[in-house]
């Protein structure tokens, strides 16, 4: 048993805000905590606010990487287990963005009695097309040719990715960000990451999920397109979908108002809305 103090080692944890409630934050592939600090100030006076790296992401211990563990999705998720129960975290408002929204599902329905509410920020539960009812938004042999680009040429694949992801081309600086956070994840990390995020397939939990959820999808987003949004507010009980105005698949960086309106105004709703 790992004890406390090495898991928020481990997973970088900072924990700040005036709150009492939880609000845990969990980041998406190729990022890292940073990326939600346009966000969480608009909470910390109500929430205690937590933040982390999964294994391998960020400022994480990276001595602590296992391809085995991390090999697929229960890996992550065991990350915000093991971060729920070193800080003894009880009805958890969970944010998470991309990947990490099926990563908050999966957590809570291992263990329902820490979770509140989910925030599911461009979540995805099949990121490949499955005819004739399912569109994912990419074929089989998008991602293996994008897998194939990422072995052959690292930071090719980053500058290619990191616009297509973030879109808002007037924001430059959002995508360079990216970019180097891509970067500076090590290729043979981000390579497992992305094979157990691109062939997930994760529709069958949907009904599973225990809590109310808020979906959060762009009204342009080319890793999780409408479509998506709208499969997962059919399969996901006590879900709601809000269509943002905002474009990208980063929107908690790129419209950080918008996105923070939508999720206080769900918040303060109540859980029946």
């Amino acid at each position: 048993m790992v004890v406390t103090r090495d898991i928020l080692a481990r997973n970088n944890v900072k924990v700040f805000g005036s709150g009492t409630r939880p609000m845990l934050f969990a980041h998406g592939f190729g990022c890292d905590q940073h990326m939600w600090r346009f966000i969480t100030p608009a909470f910390e006076d109500d929430y205690r606010v937590v933040l982390f790296d999964y294994v391998g992401s960020g400022k994480s211990d990276l001595s602590a990487y296992s391809p085995e563990r991390y090999g697929g999705l229960e890996g992550y998720t065991q990350d915000v287990l093991d971060v729920c129960a070193a800080l003894d975290l009880r009805d958890i408002i969970f944010v998470g963005h991309s990947v990490s929204g099926v990563v908050g599902m999966l957590a809570a329905i291992r263990e329902p009695e820490r979770f509140g509410r989910l925030v599911l920020v461009g979540p995805s539960p099949r990121y490949i097309n499955d005819p004739p009812g399912y569109v994912g938004g990419f074929e089989r042999s998008d991602i293996t040719g994008l897998l194939d680009v990422m072995e052959k040429n690292y930071i090719g694949w980053a500058n290619f990715l990191a616009p297509v992801v973030m879109k808002n081309p007037e924001r430059p600086e959002l995508t360079q960000e990216l970019e180097e956070s891509f970067c500076s994840t090590d290729p043979k990390i981000a390579r497992r990451f992305a094979e157990a995020t691109f062939f997930s397939d994760n529709r069958e939990d949907l009904p599973k999920v225990p809590v109310p959820s808020l979906i959060i999808q762009c009204s342009e987003d080319a890793i999780a397109p409408p479509d998506v949004g709208e499969y997962l507010h059919r399969h996901l009980p006590q879900s709601t979908l809000r269509v943002l105005r905002a474009t990208g698949h980063c929107p908690h960086m790129s419209h950080p108002e918008e996105t923070v309106e939508v999720i206080k105004e769900y918040l303060a709703a109540g859980p029946d809305a």
